[in-house]
């Protein structure tokens, strides 16, 4: 099977966020069939939706996959779980999120996964670090994500930090010395 470029988003809000992004993508990248090509920069927003809650820490990661996507979409549920993840209130308060966002500019929509991700371009916090790590993907309707990106508001949306915060694959510490705690 030949690679597909695929863009996981991640999130999170409790405990030390940057070290649950770094496990889990130390994870990723020792998965058979996927390979982490890049990260985007670190990013601080403000949660959209849910209860009240503390800011978020999102970020995305360019994949060259060689799996299914359901397949991938498992891969990340595990590594979700790993980190304590529980799904017991929509959008509420999370250790570590990984969305699949988009997949080599393909549609695909199943009962357990829709790509690209539902809600992607009205969600600078998603839409921003993934276009960073895939400048020229584009959207269901041919669009280029790059320029969807530039009509939305950038309010609640901060970077502080470069991709190297997120993960350095060259490492051999992604277990996360450097805290950045929400």
């Amino acid at each position: 099977m030949i690679a597909a470029p695929a863009v996981v988003g991640l999130g999170g809000n409790v405990g030390d966020v940057v070290a649950a992004f770094r496990r889990a993508l130390q994870s990723l990248d020792q998965t058979d069939g996927v390979r982490v090509i890049s990260a985007s920069s670190l990013l601080r927003t403000a949660p959209v939706g849910g209860p009240e809650q503390d800011d978020f820490l999102n970020a995305a990661v360019l994949l060259a996959v060689e799996l299914e996507p359901a397949e991938l979409l498992t891969v990340l549920r595990e590594l979700e779980a790993d980190e304590g993840r529980t799904r017991d209130e929509r959008w509420g308060p999370r250790t570590l999120d990984l969305d699949l966002l988009w997949w080599a500019d393909q549609s695909l929509e199943t009962t357990a996964l829709t790509v690209p991700h539902p809600g992607l371009i009205e969600r600078r916090f998603a839409l921003q670090p993934l276009v960073e790590v895939a400048p020229s993907a584009l959207a269901a309707d041919g669009r280029r994500y790059a320029d969807i990106l530039s009509t939305l508001p950038s309010e609640g949306v901060e970077v502080i930090g470069g991709p190297s915060l997120v993960y350095d694959p060259t490492s051999t510490d992604n277990g996360g010395n450097e805290s950045c705690r929400t």
